[in-house]
């Protein structure tokens, strides 16, 4: 994977080449950024520039049958750990090594994919995965071997912070001291559910979202968006190219999800002493309990984002406002005064709560339909 073929981040790219070429390799780093912003990209390309002694900032300089090797990232001295679970492949004890040809297929056609795109590829988006201690162990035994072609070896762990405590206790002391030439790249979209003791045992790099015009540029470059649609998508993916491309192929889920946060938010204006819309809204949950854990969380998620979206043209800060609904007869700056200072961190509060609680495992019925309840009563509470 050549660095000129990864969107922006180019401040980035030149510090991991100049440490590379600098003979200074951290031995275990956390790259941080959200969905979209180009950490796994910029991670396989890293990798590549480590293992195949490429110089000069680009992956073209070094050991070309090395390079060829990573056309379909089958380096032998590449490993990697990423979220699964169980699924009609695989009945029990699920580790990395299982998906391999899968995780190929993604890295070739979405590598700025997110986990909802991975698990829907296995098929098993109605699961939630993680990285465990059966993980741990396929990853010890994986790093005690010999480099296959005598130089470094890289374990790369995507989505890190779905390391349960189990697998992350286990790794700490291989990552505070790996073996020789042994380098660890952990990449997260939340730092925060990361142990403290594998975040400081890693040297830490941040990744900015993507530039409105770096993304731009992408779309027409490789799809042949036209100039003003694409300009439109970049303001819209808010820095995620991810997204970007979704809404250029009108693939993104943000579209159902969309039409199902307009009918909640309706349901629940007319539910004050309206059994009617009471029952609409209990339908509702049923509706979307039915749905994978995953999607659930996806679309609370969005949820919270088109909140904070009306939020912020509450309060006129327009020019970080790209949301744009497209269901008729809903414009966002008639909701928008129903956001405001007196209810928006209870609203926060409560979907947050709800997807934790998604993610343990509650009756997902239960939970949305005491949202849904708990929600009527917030968009009618007066702004202070």
């Amino acid at each position: 994977m050549l660095f000129s073929n990864i969107l922006g981040q180019e401040h980035i790219k030149k510090h991991l080449t100049q440490s590379v070429d600098n003979g200074r390799i951290p031995h275990a780093q956390l790259f941080v950024g959200n969905e979209g912003c180009g950490t796994l990209p910029i991670a396989l390309a890293y990798a590549q520039y480590i293992l195949c002694s490429n110089t000069g900032g680009e992956n073209n300089s070094g050991n070309e049958s090395c390079n060829l090797k990573f056309n379909n990232f089958s380096h032998p001295d590449l490993h990697f750990a990423f979220p699964v679970t169980t699924s009609d492949k695989v009945k029990s004890k699920p580790v990395s090594s299982f998906y391999l040809e899968e995780w190929r297929q993604l890295l070739n056609e979405q590598p700025y994919g997110n986990l909802f795109d991975w698990y829907k590829l296995l098929g098993v988006d109605n699961k939630q995965g993680q990285i465990g201690v059966d993980e741990a162990v396929e990853i010890v035994k994986a790093l005690t071997l010999k480099s296959y072609e005598g130089g470094h070896k890289v374990m790369l762990i995507w989505m890190a912070e779905k390391m349960n405590s189990a697998c992350a206790n286990k790794l700490l002391k291989l990552i505070e001291e790996p073996p020789k030439d042994t380098v660890f790249l952990l990449i997260a979209e939340d730092e925060e559910q990361i142990i403290n003791t594998i975040r400081s045992r890693c040297q830490i790099l941040h990744f900015p979202p993507l530039s409105e015009n770096v993304i731009k540029d992408a779309l027409i470059a490789q799809y042949q968006v036209e100039p003003a649609k694409a300009t439109k998508i970049a303001h819209q993916s808010n820095g995620n190219y991810n997204k970007a491309c979704d809404l250029a192929f009108k693939d993104s889920e943000d579209i159902q999800f969309e039409t199902w946060f307009i009918f909640w938010i309706r349901s629940a204006f007319k539910a004050k002493g309206n059994k009617a819309a009471i029952h609409d809204l209990i339908s509702w949950s049923e509706d979307i309990a039915k749905t994978g854990r995953e999607t659930q969380k996806q679309f609370l998620n969005f949820c919270l984002d088109f909140f904070r979206q009306a939020l912020l043209l509450n309060y006129n800060a327009t020019d970080l406002v790209f949301f744009e609904p497209k269901t008729n007869k809903f414009k966002l700056e008639n909701f928008a005064p129903f956001v405001h200072g007196n209810n928006i961190m209870d609203i926060s509060n409560e979907l947050q709560d709800a997807i934790y609680h998604i993610e343990r495992n509650g009756n997902s019925k239960i939970i949305l339909t005491d949202l849904s309840i708990k929600l009527t009563r917030l968009l009618h509470a007066k702004k202070a």
